[in-house]
């Protein structure tokens, strides 16, 4: 059994909590499929502030 990387957790628990200013026992309480889910809802978000498309392969 593999666990999910310690650096990828702070990593997206730090993208979240930048973003979001959710408190770290939020953030814990999220299950990983959640704060993924957040992690490309506020992608998203920038992507359309900077006006990067979603597929940056579009043109």
């Amino acid at each position: 059994m593999k666990a999910y990387p310690v650096k990828s957790l702070y990593e997206e628990m730090a993208f979240i909590a930048h973003h979001f200013h959710w408190s770290h026992s939020d953030l814990m309480q999220l299950e990983h499929g959640e704060r993924r889910r957040w992690c490309r809802e506020i992608s998203a978000i920038n992507r359309r502030l900077d006006g990067t498309p979603a597929n940056p392969f579009d043109v």
